[in-house]
Order: C-alpha cells, then sequence, then structure tokens
C-alpha cells in the first residue's frame, strides 16, 4: 500500500490519498480528519502511528505504507 499527502488550493482542504500495490485508490479522506472513519479500513489500533505520519509526511511525496 502506498500513501500520498495531497496540498488543496482555495476552498478545497488537503487530502490524503491510500493506494494499493498496482495504485488502485484503497481510501481517500480529509487531512485534518485522518482517523474519522478509520474502522472502514481495518486499521483501529493504529490511529496513533497514523495520525503522527500524515501530519509529518510531505506534501507530493509517495511514500509506502506499512501500518
Amino acid at each position: 500500500m502506498y500513501i500520498i499527502k495531497v496540498k488543496g488550493k482555495a476552498k478545497i482542504p488537503d487530502y490524503i490519498q491510500i493506494r494499493d500495490e498496482n495504485f488502485v485508490l484503497v481510501a481517500y479522506f480529509r487531512a485534518d480528519r485522518p482517523l474519522k472513519n478509520i474502522e472502514k479500513f481495518g486499521w483501529e489500533g493504529k490511529e496513533e502511528m497514523l495520525e503522527a505520519l500524515i501530519r509529518d509526511m510531505p506534501f507530493g511525496k509517495l511514500q509506502k505504507l506499512a501500518l
């Protein structure tokens, strides 16, 4: 899985994309609300790790996601 943080413009907020090994979009959510639907993706118990990763990662850089 891969994660990328995308910078929003004007009224469009920053957002996060989670993509699988074939770069198919798996999850898409706002960067300021990353933990809103986390149970939908099966990442319960990994909230702190995911929140820290999103907060510290640069915009526009695709990173391997290993939760």
